[in-house]
């Protein structure tokens, strides 16, 4: 369906004319895909992440309600970055191999976690998975090409703890979600002070790796490294809380 006819619709509706919102927040869009090439291989091109956003910018100007709390800024943010990482999925350009480290290394951080009853080390994962420090270090180098999203992703599903969720059409939805959130809220508040740090700078303050980096006095691929091992022991830490509420 083109953009007119979209346009058209909404109209029909007798809603906000969503022309005006498309035209002040296109810059958001940009920012937003801007943002995201910072984290990104150079085979995505910013002009198909920006053409993904605007889709998304427009969903969320024919769906958005004032009366629900978020502002349009807030709600549009999340429409369009799950438009870009959508695009980006369709692209298939993380190797499978990635996919499956990455999830042996969440494993491997609930295992020691669940052993010590404290937070795990990167000897200590390492240890578990069997490999030297180096070859940890650079297994989560490569799962921050492939998880830098790992947040992100939950936004598609309004369960981010970072950013308002969009409602949901499914009232059931609504309190998965909600129960969600507060989890997941709670496992980002026991998170190593570092690794906290490195969440709220990215997602909070938009600062991208290279300016955490000048923040905390680390590389930018350490910065990587960070978000990366943030992200994974996230997924170990609430895996059974998913596990626990599969349908």
């Amino acid at each position: 369906m083109t953009l007119a006819n979209n346009l058209g619709i909404y109209h029909q509706a007798g809603s906000r004319n969503p022309s005006l919102l498309i035209e002040e927040h296109a810059p958001l869009v940009k920012k937003i895909a801007l943002h995201l090439m910072a984290r990104l291989p150079a085979s995505v091109q910013l002009e198909d992440l920006i053409q993904a956003g605007m889709i998304g910018l427009l969903e969320a100007a024919q769906r958005y309600a004032s009366g629900k709390g978020a502002t349009f800024e807030t709600y549009a943010g999340i429409r369009i970055r799950g438009a870009m990482v959508d695009e980006i999925r369709k692209g298939d350009w993380v190797p499978r191999s990635v996919h499956r480290n990455s999830r042996r290394i969440a494993a491997a951080i609930k295992q020691v976690e669940d052993r010590s009853g404290r937070e795990a080390q990167d000897a200590e994962v390492a240890e578990e998975l069997g490999v030297s420090l180096e070859d940890y270090h650079a297994s989560l180098a490569d799962a921050s090409s492939g998880r830098l999203f790992s947040l992100d992703e939950l936004n598609e599903t309004g369960e981010l703890p970072l950013e308002e969720a969009e409602a949901s059409d499914n009232p059931l939805d609504g309190i998965t979600s909600g129960a969600f959130q507060r989890s997941l809220a709670e496992a980002i508040e026991a998170l190593p002070e570092r690794e906290k740090l490195v969440l709220s700078l990215y997602y909070q303050e938009e600062l991208n790796l290279k300016e955490i980096g000048a923040v905390l006095g680390v590389s930018e691929s350490r910065v990587s490294q960070i978000h990366s091992q943030a992200a994974l022991r996230l997924r170990g830490r609430l895996s059974d809380w998913r596990d626990a509420h599969k349908s």
